[in-house]
């Protein structure tokens, strides 16, 4: 039966968003087949690396057009990339945390189409008066797909659940990114409303 090799690339990078250094036989354990297999789906460990790192980037690719993250309003779009996004949030850590993978020029330009995508739909939301204008669009972007990456370790390392994951990531990064209304010019208003005084 022949090998899948996404399979072997998910199993991979169970493996190697924790323990970089992991050694190949390791990787192939973790995949159920011999190092053997493993060499000849992969010709090195560079070669792994380098398509573990451009599958995380074509999930991501798709979770931004699963979302359709140029249609309709920017927190509505963003919600729906929460969704498309999570499951691939392991992936997302390893892009997050495999230096590696930005030497090569492939990659880095894989890299640069998708988070222009997400750069361009919170700069739309910060234009509809969506998302705060003290925080760079740029800005936002990084600390987006860092949050889903650290979605990503958090499931793998049981800290949650993953039917929790998506309000997770929704609720903390709005919290922070969502535009809020003028603080009324109150000297005892310690910030915002909770219904107590």
């Amino acid at each position: 039966m022949a090998t899948d090799r996404d399979t072997v690339l998910e199993a991979a990078v169970g493996v190697l968003s924790r323990r970089p250094t992991a050694h190949l036989d390791e990787i192939a354990r973790a995949a159920g087949i011999s190092r053997a297999t493993l060499h000849r789906l992969f010709p090195g460990r560079d070669a792994l690396i380098r398509d573990v790192g451009r599958l995380g980037l074509q999930r991501f690719a798709a979770a931004l057009d699963t979302a359709a993250v140029e249609e309709g309003d920017a927190r509505t779009a963003l919600r729906r990339l929460v969704d498309a996004a999570v499951p691939d949030a392991m992936l997302c850590a390893f892009l997050a945390g495999e230096n590696q993978l930005y030497d090569d020029d492939e990659i880095n330009d894989l890299w640069e189409v998708q988070i222009d995508r997400l750069h361009a739909l919170f700069l739309r939301g910060q234009r509809e008066g969506v998302f705060r204008i003290e925080l760079s669009a740029a800005w936002l972007s990084e600390a987006f797909f860092d949050l889903v990456a650290g979605i990503g370790w958090a499931i793998q390392d049981g800290r949650l659940a993953p039917r929790d994951a998506a309000f997770s990531l929704a609720e903390l990064f709005l919290g922070g990114a969502l535009r809020r209304d003028p603080t009324p010019s109150n000297p005892q208003h310690l910030g915002p409303e909770t219904g107590n005084r």
